[in-house]
C-alpha cells in the first residue's frame, strides 16, 4: 500500500519538471473566456497563501513545497530539481506526501535504480553464461557421437581385416610378401 503514494510521487515529480518554470513570487492564473471548447479550469491560489496552515492544505498543488521547520508552503523551485538548502533543508523539506522528506526519496530511488541496473547486468551475465554452457553442451555431444562413429569404423576395420586374413589363409595367400605365392609350386 505504500507503493501508490510513492508512485503518485514520482508523477508529480515528473509533471512539475516538464512544466515551464515559474518564478517563485507569481501566480498562475488561467483565463477564463466564454468558450465552446470545453470546461475551463480554476486558478489555484499561491503557494505562499498557504504558509502557516498545515502540510496537506498546502501539498494540495503541485508545484507547492513543505517546509516543516519553518512551517511555510513555498512555490517549488522547478530550475533545481532539488531545493537549495537555504531555502529548505532536505530533511524538512515535503513534496508531494507530507510523510515522506526529500532525503528518504532520494535514498529510495538510488537503491531502486541501483537494484535495478544490477538486477540487469545480472541477467545479461546468466543469459551469456547459458548460451555458452549451452553452445559447450552441444559441442561435447557432437564430440562424443564423433567418437562413437569413429569407434565403430574402427571395429568394423578390424573384422574386416580378420574375415580377409582368414580368406588369405584359406587360399594360402599371405601378407608377408607379395611374391610368396610365386615362390611355392604347389
Amino acid at each position: 500500500m505504500r507503493v501508490i503514494p510513492i508512485v503518485l510521487l514520482l508523477f508529480g515529480l515528473s509533471s512539475t519538471l516538464a512544466q515551464n518554470t515559474i518564478s517563485p513570487n507569481t501566480t498562475t492564473q488561467t483565463t477564463t473566456q466564454p468558450t465552446s471548447q470545453g470546461p475551463t479550469t480554476t486558478p489555484h491560489p499561491s503557494c505562499e497563501t498557504k504558509s502557516g496552515t498545515t502540510c496537506e492544505e498546502c501539498l494540495a498543488y503541485v508545484d507547492c513545497l513543505w517546509c516543516i521547520s519553518t512551517k511555510k508552503c513555498i512555490t517549488y523551485p522547478a530550475k533545481t530539481i532539488l531545493p537549495p538548502n537555504s531555502l529548505c533543508p532536505l530533511n524538512d523539506a515535503r513534496w508531494g506526501l507530507c510523510t515522506i522528506n526529500f532525503q528518504i526519496l532520494i535514498i529510495t530511488l538510488s537503491v531502486a535504480a541501483a537494484l535495478l541496473i544490477i538486477g540487469f547486468l545480472v541477467c545479461i551475465f546468466c543469459c551469456c553464461k547459458c548460451e555458452n554452457f549451452g553452445s559447450t553442451r552441444f559441442q561435447n555431444r557432437m564430440n562424443r557421437q564423433s567418437d562413437k562413429t569413429k569407434t565403430k569404423q574402427e571395429e568394423r576395420k578390424a573384422e574386416l581385416k580378420i574375415r580377409h586374413d582368414e580368406i588369405r589363409q584359406k587360399y594360402g595367400l599371405s601378407r608377408a610378401s607379395p611374391y610368396a605365392r610365386f615362390d611355392n609350386p604347389s
